[in-house]
This record gives C-alpha cells, sequence and structure tokens, in this order.
C-alpha cells in the first residue's frame, strides 16, 4: 500500500474517531462510535476520496462525504445484523447484541439522518446532484436486501437474479462512492458516470471473490469461518452455477448434503460437489468478466493514466486477496 493511500486511511480514521464525542443523549451515541470503531478495510471512504484526487489533490474538503458513505455502509450492516439476528459483526459483537435490538435500530435511524448532513458539508453548488445520486442508491441497497431476504424462501433463482441482487446490495454503493468523489473533485458527467460504472462491476466482482473465498478460501487467511454461506444454505452464485450445472442425480445429491445435520459433514459433502462440478472455475470466470468490464469503464474515465495508478492498485489487490 503506497504512502498516499495509508496518509489517506490515517485521515479517515481520525475523522471517524472524532465524530460524536460530546453528543447527548451518550445511550444514543455511544452505540454509533462502537460500531463505526470496528474497522474495516474503509474501501468506499477510500474509492470516494481517490475518484477527488483523480481531478484535485488535496482531499481534505471530500473527508466528509466520504465518511457520510462509510457511516451509511455502517448504518445498513446494523439493520442487516438486527434483521439477521447476527451475534457477531468482524468478531465482535453486533451492536443489537451489545446495547439492545431498540438501541440498534434508533442508533441506526440517527446515523442515516446524519449521512445527509456530512454528505453536503462541502458540496456547494453540487448538493442537488449529490443528494440525487445518494438517494438513488440507497432505495437501490435497500432493494437488494429485499431479494437477498426473499431468495431464502425461494427456489427459483436464477443466477440472473443473484447478479442483480449483489449489484443492488453491494456493489451500487461502491459506485456511488466514486461518482460522489469524482464530483467533488471536478469530475465533468461522462467521467462521473464512468467512475460509477467501474465501482458497480468492481463491486460485483469483489462479491462474487467473498462468494469464492467463503467456500475454498484458505482457513487461515480468511477472515470468517469457511463454509459459513454452506452452513447457513445461502444461495450464491457457487450454489446457483452447481445446479445449472448438474444432472438430476447430482441434484439430488446436493440437496441431501445439505440436508446434513451436522455443520461440517454438510460444509464438507457440499464442498466435494461443487469440486466435482468445477464450479470454482465458472464463478471465477463470471468474476473475470465483471473486472475486465470495470477496467474498461476506468479507462473511459479522461484524466492521465498516472492518476489512475492509486485507484487501479486499490482494486488489483482487492481482486487478489484472500480474506
Amino acid at each position: 500500500m503506497n504512502e498516499n493511500i495509508q496518509n489517506i486511511l490515517f485521515d479517515i480514521e481520525q475523522y471517524i474517531d472524532n465524530q460524536f464525542k460530546t453528543n447527548q443523549p451518550n445511550s444514543l451515541y455511544e452505540p454509533i462510535r462502537y460500531i463505526m470503531s470496528l474497522g474495516g478495510k474503509r474501501i468506499r471512504p477510500l474509492l470516494c476520496i481517490l475518484a477527488s484526487q483523480l481531478y484535485k489533490t488535496d482531499y481534505q474538503k471530500v473527508i466528509p462525504s466520504a465518511y457520510a458513505i462509510e457511516l451509511f455502509h455502517n448504518f445498513s450492516l446494523v439493520h442487516d445484523d438486527i434483521m439477521d439476528n447476527a451475534p457477531l459483526r468482524r468478531g465482535l459483537p453486533t451492536l443489537h447484541e451489545k446495547y439492545d435490538t431498540n438501541t440498534g435500530i434508533l442508533s441506526g435511524d440517527v446515523m442515516l439522518i446524519y449521512v445527509y448532513e456530512y454528505l453536503l458539508k462541502n458540496a456547494d453548488n453540487q448538493a442537488t446532484n449529490i443528494i440525487s445520486i445518494f438517494n438513488k442508491t440507497s432505495i437501490e441497497v435497500c432493494e437488494g436486501q429485499q431479494m437477498d431476504m426473499d431468495f431464502e424462501k425461494s427456489n427459483s433463482i436464477k443466477i440472473a437474479d443473484y447478479l442483480k441482487m449483489i449489484e443492488l446490495k453491494t456493489a451500487v454503493l461502491l459506485g456511488a462512492a466514486l461518482q460522489i468523489g469524482g464530483i467533488l473533485g471536478g469530475a465533468n458527467d461522462s467521467d462521473a458516470k464512468c467512475l460509477y460504472q467501474f465501482g458497480v462491476n468492481i463491486g460485483i466482482a469483489f462479491q462474487i471473490q467473498d462468494d469464492i473465498l467463503d467456500t475454498f478460501g484458505d482457513p487461515t487467511k480468511f477472515g470468517k469461518k469457511v463454509g459459513g454461506d454452506i452452513s447457513n444454505h445461502k444461495k450464491t452464485l457457487l450454489h446457483l452455477l452447481a445446479l445449472q450445472n448438474a444432472n438430476d442425480f447430482q441434484i439430488s445429491r446436493i440437496n441431501k448434503a445439505y440436508d446434513h445435520e451436522e455443520e461440517q459433514t454438510k460444509i464438507q459433502s457440499v464442498t466435494a460437489i461443487f469440486k466435482e462440478l468445477n464450479v470454482q472455475v465458472l464463478a471465477l470466470e463470471y468474476q473475470q468478466n465483471y473486472y475486465k468490464i470495470a477496467f474498461d469503464y476506468l479507462e473511459k474515465v479522461n484524466v492521465d493514466k498516472n492518476k489512475k495508478q492509486d485507484i487501479i492498485q486499490l482494486a488489483t489487490n482487492l481482486f487478489n486477496r484472500e480474506n
């Protein structure tokens, strides 16, 4: 990671640490400080600032908007964790587990409201444009979350449905982070739209990478338990590719494998069938296709290629990650 990216990450963390320190009542704001302190890769605010730097080196005025996007991301995690009844987030108790569900809902609500304040701190004459982009993205994230919940009760999901769901639930926020950062830096409309498409397509590629790592990742390097998607019977791209490429006998075996009550047996049985059907290779083809589309859009952004190197480095490192 180069010096510029390290400096940006340092400034993002400093800014995060300094928010909501004295807000009252403490019982409302302490949970926000807690969830924001749990870390993560800070990809969204980092992309926002790197996009602004394509046009303007000094990024200090962009930090509040970058923070707003990270605040929205964490707000969505707080409410997702409540809906999923999840006990852990990044290895520590989720907000609603550490405090209580009502606090989780209310703290999440106020996080969302503050997003608008931070988003517009230095928006100047681009406020209407930025709000429009953010509102569209927020609605799409909710639509993606609902699709994900609907998939749990459906046995007729197509690969195209799944790809649309991860686009909405995960990828559009990456696109919006880049588009908003570009606009704040001075991008024209064409460049801003290309940055958005770069973010969306790289976001889909990242999510497919997560699907692959969840089943085939190295347990010593992967940040979560390997096999979690199988254990929870998540209808990931791997699962859908397996069903698409299996014969009737193999489909029967897949269904039987998922019915195992013993978790490790279930994970091992399903993984063995996935290997038999070559789904890891098939999923990688999807991932590489979205990765290529993303970089085709980045190529169209009308700035010197040298200015794009930090974004290229970040995306490449994430693409090749093992956790």
